[in-house]
């Protein structure tokens, strides 16, 4: 209670806070980007069911693994060590790691599901009609409501765990960390239906968003290796690439209604 009571009424747990919530906002934008791409490939009827399901399992996971700090905490722990010398870097410290903990390896194997996954998409938009590789499987054009499910689960697991280890490089306050990961789920919740909606309606979006996905996915394994890109880097890249795409539909609808008139 003492926690609650001193996220509304420190000032610097209310910076904390506030900070904290637009960092979550921001992290979920990558896990509804996923959802939204994933779950349009659904029969209309079952869409926003699926995001529904996708975003509710994701509030269901954060509040669950920041039940269970400690053990979040001690992920990060070196579980073995490869003992490879790597390049150093201009300090004298090597460029990547050689020790890896159970946190590495999911944000290694998380990253190589959604390159996977964003290849797969990009390779049936580019070529709708399919060939023979194990790229063209016609279930990539369509997918069952349970397979939507399983992989909104894989990858609310991986984006979850960045979360929750970003709040707890936050803050140490339980209060604060459940009151941002809240607004951020509730931020998902309204955003879900409107941001799908405008990326079915916006073929072109599609491909950009695909193209964050591998963008994410290559963050995500570098930092597994312990090479850290700065994460305003990667989101002021996407708001660029997301604002030029905007002005390219501004441009193909005035094209439209100059041809109309």
């Amino acid at each position: 209670m003492d926690s609650l009571i001193a996220a509304f009424t420190d000032p610097t747990a209310i910076a904390a806070l506030i900070a904290l919530v637009i960092m979550e906002v921001v992290l979920g934008i990558d896990n509804l980007v996923f959802i939204s791409i994933l779950t349009n490939k659904l029969p209309v009827e079952q869409r926003q069911k699926a995001r529904r399901i996708g975003i509710g399992l994701a509030l269901g996971m954060r509040l669950v693994l920041l039940s269970m700090i400690a053990w979040i905490v001690g992920l990060t722990a070196p579980v073995f060590d490869l003992g490879i010398s790597g390049p150093l870097n201009e300090y004298g410290a090597p460029t990547f790691e050689t020790e890896f903990s159970w946190r590495d390896l999911i944000l290694i194997v998380g990253g190589l599901f959604l390159i996977w996954k964003a290849t797969k998409e990009i390779h049936h938009t580019v070529d709708p009609a399919g060939g023979d590789d194990v790229l063209d499987k016609k279930s990539v054009a369509t997918i069952t409501f349970g397979s939507a499910i399983v992989q909104i689960i894989l990858l609310d697991m991986i984006f979850s765990l960045d979360s929750i280890l970003t709040a707890v490089g936050m803050t140490d306050n339980l209060a604060i960390m459940v009151i941002a990961v809240l607004v951020a789920v509730t931020a998902m919740v309204l955003a879900a239906d409107p941001l799908a909606n405008f990326i079915a309606k916006n073929p072109t979006v599609v491909m950009l968003a695909l193209g964050f996905l591998l963008m994410i996915g290559a963050v995500l394994i570098a930092d597994g290796f312990g090479v850290h890109v700065p994460k305003g880097y990667i989101y002021a890249a996407m708001a660029f690439s997301t604002l030029v795409e905007c002005l390219n539909i501004f441009a193909r609808r005035a094209q439209k209604r100059k041809g109309g008139a």
